[in-house]
């Protein structure tokens, strides 16, 4: 989930900023990170809802899970509203300019909620560990765990800040 989605949210994100070409060349590469980010999380979630089932763990009972839904949900209206606006069949350009500031703070938002999501489902698994005594509390394990935790804030806050200064000239 992390490499799948964040990793490629990431880089979607930070297209504008990196990548050269037209603008709709961006906007295409924009697009289709996005959507294979979008598939890569669906196919995450696939994935942990069949290890439960066949554990006979129960689903969508923690703050993980329920934030993990909402980011993804809102996550793909977020790219189907983007599509029809800015793709195709594509708004007035008026209307792409104005909404434009609220589909970045927006994107932003979710991409938030995505690193949450994240360090609550490391934080999550490192409790089941350390509850079942698998590892223990100063393991290397636990140690690695928080320290990707770490990192995962420190590589958001980047794209965050990469994302949002001006642009240089």
């Amino acid at each position: 989930m992390v490499v799948g989605y964040i990793v490629l949210t990431s880089e979607a994100i930070l297209v504008f900023r990196g990548v050269h070409g037209t603008k709709s060349y961006k906007k295409a590469v924009h697009l289709t990170i996005q959507g294979l980010g979008f598939w890569m999380a669906v196919f995450g979630i696939w994935a942990a809802l069949r290890f439960h089932n066949a554990k006979g763990i129960d689903n969508f009972y923690s703050l993980h899970s329920w934030l993990g839904i909402t980011t993804v949900l809102l996550f793909g209206l977020q790219w189907i509203c983007a599509y029809a606006i800015y793709w195709y069949p594509g708004a007035a350009g008026k209307t792409r300019t104005s909404v434009l500031p609220w589909h970045v703070f927006m994107g932003l938002i979710i991409y938030c909620m995505a690193l949450g999501t994240a360090e609550t489902g490391l934080l999550e698994k490192l409790t089941f560990l350390m509850m079942n005594k698998v590892i223990g509390r100063f393991s290397l394990e636990a140690l690695f765990v928080n320290s990707i935790g770490l990192l995962l804030i420190v590589y958001g806050a980047l794209v965050i800040l990469a994302s949002t200064l001006p642009k240089a000239t």
